[in-house]
Order: C-alpha cells, then sequence, then structure tokens
C-alpha cells in the first residue's frame, strides 16, 4: 500500500490546520506555534509586563486553545482566535498578581519578582550606550514606557502599533468595540508621546561617548595637522 503523502502545512487553511492540531500533529503544531509564537508573547506581555510570566502565559493558552481546538470554526483568523486566548490568559493571571500583591503589601513585603527587575533596569542604565547597547536603551525605554500604559491602552496599542492588527481585528481579540479600540489607541500614542520625550532625549545625551583614547587621539591629529610642533 502507499505510503501516504503529507500535506503542504504552509497552504493549508485554519480550519484544517487546526483539525490536524487535533489529531496531535506534531508539524502542523509547530507550524501554528511558529507563525504565533511572537504575537501572543507581545500580547500578553503587553498586561502582565513581565517577561517570564508572558512567557508562561503563552504556554498556558497555547494548552487551553489545544485541548478547545475542535471548537474553532474559522469565523476569526487562528491567529485572532489564539490571542484572544492568550490575552484571556494573561489578564486571569494579572488578576491574581493583584491579590497577591494587596496580601503582600498589606503585610510590607516586599514583591521579590519587581525588586530584581527594578535592580536589572538601573544595572542596564548606568552603562555607557555605544552601538547596539545604545540601541538596546532605546528599546528598553520604549518598552518601560509602554509597559507604564494603563492595561486597556498597553493591550491596543501593541496589537495595532506592533502586532499589525487592524481595528476590527484587535477588537475582536480584545472583545471590545471598534470605537474604544480607535480611542485608546489614540490615547495611548498621545501618553506614549509626552512620556518619551524626556526620557529619549536624556539617553542620547549620554549615547555614543566619545572620550578617552579616542578623544586624544583627535586631539592629537587636530595639534599635528595645525600647529604642529617646530622641528
Amino acid at each position: 500500500m502507499a505510503a501516504q503523502l503529507k500535506p503542504d502545512y504552509e497552504r493549508l487553511d485554519d480550519v484544517t490546520l487546526a483539525r490536524l492540531v487535533g489529531t496531535r500533529d506534531r508539524e502542523a503544531v509547530r507550524l501554528v506555534t511558529q507563525r504565533n509564537n511572537q504575537r501572543l508573547f507581545r500580547a500578553a506581555w503587553s498586561i502582565v509586563k513581565n517577561r517570564t510570566e508572558a512567557e508562561d502565559a503563552v504556554q498556558a493558552a497555547y494548552m487551553r486553545a489545544f485541548a478547545a481546538i475542535d471548537s474553532f470554526e474559522g469565523r476569526s483568523s487562528l491567529s485572532t482566535w489564539l490571542t484572544r486566548i492568550v490575552i484571556n490568559e494573561a489578564l486571569g493571571r494579572e488578576r491574581a498578581r493583584r491579590r497577591r500583591r494587596a496580601h503582600l503589601d498589606g503585610g510590607s513585603v516586599t514583591v521579590l519578582d519587581d525588586y530584581r527587575e527594578k535592580l536589572m533596569r538601573g544595572s542596564m542604565n548606568g552603562m555607557s550606550p555605544d552601538g547596539e547597547l545604545g540601541r538596546a536603551q532605546i528599546r528598553g525605554l520604549l518598552e518601560e514606557a509602554i509597559a507604564r500604559l494603563p492595561t486597556p491602552f498597553r493591550a491596543v496599542f501593541v496589537l495595532r502599533e506592533i502586532e499589525g492588527f487592524g481595528v476590527e481585528e484587535a477588537a475582536e481579540a480584545l472583545g471590545i468595540p471598534a470605537s474604544t479600540v480607535k480611542t485608546r489607541h489614540l490615547r495611548a500614542r498621545r501618553r506614549l508621546q509626552q512620556d518619551l520625550a524626556p526620557e529619549v532625549k536624556a539617553a542620547l545625551t549620554g549615547a555614543f561617548p566619545f572620550a578617552g583614547v579616542d578623544c586624544e587621539r583627535v586631539t592629537a591629529r587636530v595639534l599635528e595637522a595645525y600647529c604642529p610642533e617646530e622641528g
């Protein structure tokens, strides 16, 4: 009996791909996760604001989604369907975190994860940025500014600006009206512009330093060319 040919996974429509995921087809699962990992991570991070927690939320969302994959009917794209699930997962985690934090704050106990992140940010900000490090610092400033946005604004901003969701698609993923997406997106952009202006300026002031040996070398060259020592 001839071996059954494998499908061309890249060309499969979402419903067919979902059905294969339901059969635990490894290639289908690999393709779905590779296509959606970054988008789902960003969506989760926009809510929990912690990279480790966002990654955990994505994994949990995949497991929840795949367990219910038979309910996917293709009314929206598979990516949008998964995004809605990871957003719900992240929101649940954020609510649980707030409850824990409220309890800890009541006993004046330090939240270790928050403390570690602040220390890491502090050590990064103390470094002299140049080249890739300079770009990394700017990216860090942007991430921190986005993290300071109110959660409803932050989720809309990440989906619209970073993931490229359309207004209707973002509305469906978040479960809110399209008009609300537009309003929150506009307000998020305005807040970021106000928030980032002084921070980016301060970062750029100290970026790409030119001192020490570099400074001395140029000075020596100018002296030699412009006013050389007499013989």
